[in-house]
């Protein structure tokens, strides 16, 4: 089950593989800042971080860094402004990734790059299994109320009001829900693959510079939270596989770009 603490465990593994990417002293771009968690932790290690979300985040009350609003569409900034545009678990939200994508370009200085994180295949798989799992959790915690404390009609009728709830939760349960903005539960194999973004980036114009497993096992209901450590997690990666990738990708030259839908 969600739990922030747990999220934060895994941002501050993921910011140590991440920052190891980054120009000293680099002005960056974050996008989709959520909390502003991981781009304080950047701002921490000496990197001039500028962090945007759109209006609505569901992070809005629980941010520690300053996370500006924006239309979802413009950034609002000068052209060639930073030395490097930063996401993380964030793509897969973005409906139109062609404007993302010009955004990107147009703010990035000359030599500048971006480095993406983005779930896996295995993340998606592994999240789809553990939706079961959740579901026999909170059914678990239903099975104390399931006792009347009394005679008196309201509670013998709890059982009943009970038992609702729990088919409420069977019916919920009963099909994962997709993660992202296109697809479903199914194709989104496909959609997370290092595969798919590769060839995402090669057709949107972008130079692979690099791409690498962050190497940490985990999934989107957060099994176990923080009562399953990040070594043994880091164990886990080896044999469960990562469950984000970072993609390091550079602009090509603009020239015969074309816009691809």
């Amino acid at each position: 089950m969600f739990s922030i603490e747990f999220l934060n465990k895994v941002r501050n593994y993921e910011i140590e593989k991440i920052a190891e990417h980054f120009p000293p002293g680099a002005t960056v771009l974050e996008i989709g800042g959520g909390t502003g968690y991981q781009a304080k932790q950047l701002a921490d290690r000496g990197f001039v971080v500028t962090s945007i979300d759109v209006s609505g985040s569901n992070y809005r009350d629980k941010q520690v860094f300053p996370v500006l609003e924006y239309d979802g569409k413009r950034f609002p900034f000068e052209a060639k402004t930073f030395d490097l545009v930063f996401s993380s678990n964030v793509l897969e939200h973005i409906l139109d990734l062609n404007q993302l994508h010009q955004e990107t370009r147009r703010v990035l200085k000359p030599d500048g790059y971006c480095i993406h994180v983005m779930p896996t295949s295995t993340w998606r798989f592994w999240t789809s299994v553990t939706n079961y799992v959740e579901l026999v959790q909170r059914l678990v915690l239903l099975l104390p109320a399931l006792i009347p404390e009394s005679l008196n009609p309201r509670e013998v009728l709890r059982p009943f009001r009970i038992a609702k709830r729990a088919w409420e939760l069977v019916h919920y349960y009963a099909v994962p829900p997709r993660h992202g903005e296109i697809g479903n539960v199914v194709s989104e194999l496909w959609t997370f693959s290092p595969r798919h973004w590769l060839r995402h980036f090669t057709v949107h114009q972008f130079e692979i510079l690099g791409r690498e497993p962050l190497g940490l096992s985990y999934t989107g209901h957060m099994v176990l939270g923080t009562h399953w450590s990040i070594p043994s997690r880091q164990r886990a990666a080896k044999l469960l596989g990562s469950s984000c990738f970072l993609y390091k990708v550079r602009p090509r030259s603009c020239d015969g770009y074309v816009r691809v839908d």
